[in-house]
Formats: C-alpha cells, structure tokens, sequence
C-alpha cells in the first residue's frame, strides 16, 4: 500500500524575492561607509546615470564583486567635487571610499546605491602609491641614477615618448623647431600611450626600444599635454620609474602643470614640469653656450684691438724718431749722395744701352726658333686631336650602355613593379611594418596593392 504523502509547500520566485528584499531592508536600513576598488564607471550619457564594478582584491586575487548604482543628480554633484579636490573625474580603476545603502530588485538582485563618494580617501591612496615606489628606488639604490648623468654641453639628438595627438608635442616641438637663433636639433618620436591601462607597459617598451639605439641621442623627452594628479598617477608606477632611473642617457620630463611631482618627474635627469618649459630649457643649453663663445669672442676683440694700438703707437714714435735721424744723416751727407748720384745715373745709362742691345739679339733668336718649333709640331697636333676624338667617341658610347643597364636595373627594383606581381606594403601610422612587434592587437593598418588601399585590424599575430 502506497504511503500518503502530505502536499509540498510551494513559493512563487516573486514571494521569494519579496522576501529577501523585506529581510534586507529590515537588517540593512541604514548607510554605510565602504571602501572598493571602482573597476569600471560604466557611465551612461543619454541618461547621465552610472553603474559601476565594485571590487576587493587581496593578494592581487578578486576576494569580493559587487554592482552598484550612482544615479544622476549625485554623480553630478561628486564629480563636480573631484574635479576641484583632484583636478579629474570620476574614472575607471580608482580606489574609492563611499557612502552607500544596500537594495534589492527583483530583477537585478542586490546592489549598492552610492549616495557620495570621499575624494580625500582616493588622494591619500595615490599618496600612499607614491610613498611606496619611493621607498622601493631608494631600497634598490636606483632612485637618483639619472640625476647623475651628464648631459652633453649641446644636446641636440632628442627621442621623444608622447602620444602621435598630444597638444603637449606640438608646443614642444614648435619650442624647439621654430626658435628665433635658428639652433638645429634632430629629433624623432617614439609613440606611446601616456594614460590609461596601456599607458605604463607602452612607456616601459618605448624606453627599452630607444635603449638599442642608445648611440643616437643626446637624451630622451617623456612629453604630455598635462593633467591632475589622477590623471598622473601612472607616472607613480614602480615599472615607469624604475626604467627612468636606470636609463644609461639623461631623461627630462615634461607631463604636466601639476605642483605635486610624480615619482617618474623625481627621479628623471631633469623635470621640466611643461612641455613648453621642457623645449625653453633644451634651448637655454644652447644659449648658455652662445653667451660664453660671444664672450670670448668679444674678450679676443677688445684684446687684439688693445694689442693693435699699443703697437701703432710704439711704430708712430719710432716713425718719428726714424725721420728726425734721416733728415739730420741726408743733410750730412749732402755732397756725397749728390757725387755718389750722378755716379749711379752715369753707370745705369750705360748698363741700360748694353742690355738693350742684348735683348733686341734674344728677341730676334726667339722669333727665329719658335718659327721653326710652330712649323715641327703643328702636323703633331693635327693628328693627336683626331685621336682625342675618335676615343672620346668610344668612351662615351660605353657609359651610355651603362647607363641603360642601370636604368632597366632600377625599373626591376621600382616597388611600382614588386607590386604588379602581387604583393603588397603594409603600413601603421604611416611607416611600413617589417616586424610583427610593431602593432599590437587590434591596431589599424592599411595595405597598399599596385591598384588601391584596404584598410584592416589586426586579430592575431606571430
């Protein structure tokens, strides 16, 4: 006989739901201090509302994941404050101390509902960031490094990390390109990104690259538009600072208009804090050194002229002394110059006729010889040209094959005709790539073929 079985009490999910949300808000009726890592802001434009990844990570482990809410009018008040305490919004990766109230949705589950976030809190963690890459230089003895390199006396060969778009390089660059004295300086740039996640990795590549063309620059110019100090927190990484501090040329650093300096601007050869000022210091090298080649010019000016007077007085006294003792000495010897005289006149009279008729017998033999010489030799010449010509002839008949083997040489080389046989040049930013280290995932690139261009991605690479 089949055992009677008493009917299961059932719940429709909306009772429980119902339920969870009357237990919390009976357990959870107040607000309460927390403080999380803001992974992503997710904010939503055509709303204004933001909906962020809450994290808490231990050990570099997520321990702890929560969503949460931010709604319009009071992400609009506590950004507004976070740009006056630290000078940048609300963004992502941003350790965060804020005020919040635990909900629940039916549909969406439990949240957070943030009412206010502590700007105070997320300055003190980037302080705290800084304070610990310090300590970590100067444990390792690298801290002051560059400072002590030396930077040549014209620096002139700069490499350039900034982003291709920077407004920073391009007053850097006008600084240096279009200054008054018309000082050259080569210069070439090594692209990075020099904010967000990228930013650090990109940097530390960019650095490790100019190292192996080290022979090249002078120094190295780490340049950006500016910012607040979140903004700039990733110049308080270890990796950044580390590569600074140990790199063989001097670096000067001009990233921002921020008074509290980052760790990379404390241990780099030279802070710039602009990029203006950055190209106003790389010129004042250059003028230092005109005002001490000017001095010395000048030095060497007033010298020799100094030296150039004294010497023409001393020949105007000895001038006069030369023309007081002459006179005296001719009116002396009056008689005997006048005697001594008519003796010279008499003599060089008749030397003069003797010669005369010397040279008229030296001309007349002259004439006679080069007649005959003129006469031997002209059959000679005739002769010698024509050969001239007849080997000019075949001379330049060789260099024109030449010159047609070379031009068919250069049509076979034209990538013009490499293309017509199907391959193809691929460019990024305008260089070609020869290397797949040069783009990363997700870069684009265009593709030249002998007819037209293609644009692509990259997806993958070897």
């Amino acid at each position: 006989m089949m055992p009677i079985l008493e009917p299961r009490r059932t719940f429709t999910l909306s009772q429980v739901t119902a339920s969870i949300k009357k237990t919390l808000e009976a357990r959870y009726h107040s607000e309460y201090w927390i403080s999380a890592e803001m992974n992503k802001l997710n904010y939503y434009s055509h709303s204004g509302h933001c909906y962020p990844e809450l994290l808490e990570k231990k050990d570099g482990k997520v321990v702890a994941e929560m969503r949460s809410m931010l709604w319009k009018s009071n992400y609009d008040r506590i950004n507004k404050r976070f740009e006056e305490v630290l000078k940048t919004p609300l963004s992502d990766g941003l350790k965060i101390l804020f005020l919040a109230k635990i909900t629940f949705h039916p549909t969406s589950g439990v949240q957070l509902q943030i009412m206010d976030i502590d700007p105070s809190y997320t300055l003190g963690d980037l302080q705290r960031e800084k304070n610990e890459t310090i300590d970590r230089l100067k444990s390792e003895q690298v801290f002051d490094l560059n400072r002590r390199k030396v930077l040549p006396i014209l620096p002139q060969r700069i490499a350039i990390i900034s982003a291709n778009t920077s407004k920073g390089l391009g007053d850097f660059l006008k600084i240096i390109d279009e200054n008054p004295w018309n000082y050259r300086f080569f210069h070439m740039l090594f692209p990075a990104y020099l904010q967000g996640e990228k930013a650090i990795t990109s940097i530390v590549e960019k650095l490790q690259t100019i190292r192996k063309v080290i022979h090249h620059f002078d120094a190295v110019a780490i340049i950006r538009g500016g910012g607040g100090d979140v903004g700039l927190t990733t110049f308080n990484h270890y990796d950044i600072s580390q590569a600074i501090a140990n790199f063989p040329i001097p670096v000067i650093t001009g990233i921002g208009h921020s008074t509290n300096e980052t760790v990379a601007e404390l241990v780099a050869y030279y802070n710039a804090i602009t990029p203006t000022k950055t190209g106003e210091f790389l010129l004042q090298k250059f003028r230092d050194f005109d005002a001490v080649v000017s001095g010395s010019q000048n030095s060497m000016v007033d010298f020799s002229r100094m030296l150039l007077n004294n010497q023409n007085e001393k020949l105007q006294i000895s001038g006069r002394f030369l023309k007081s003792g002459t006179g005296k000495l001719v009116e002396k010897n009056k008689g005997k110059i006048i005697s001594v005289s008519q003796k010279v006149s008499h003599q060089t009279r008749t030397n003069l006729t003797i010669h005369h008729n010397s040279l008229n017998a030296t001309v007349s033999k002259m004439q006679s010889v080069s007649n005959s010489v003129l006469s031997r030799n002209n059959w000679m010449m005739t002769d010698f040209s024509g050969k001239i010509i007849s080997s000019t002839k075949r001379f330049l008949g060789n260099e024109d094959q030449k010159v047609e083997q070379i031009q068919k040489n250069i049509n076979i080389l034209d990538p013009i005709n490499t293309l017509k046989r199907g391959f193809s040049i691929t460019r990024f930013d305008g260089a070609a790539i020869t290397s797949s280290g040069t783009v990363s995932i997700g870069d684009d690139v265009e593709i030249n073929l002998f007819r037209g261009k293609i644009n692509a991605k990259i997806n993958s690479k070897e």
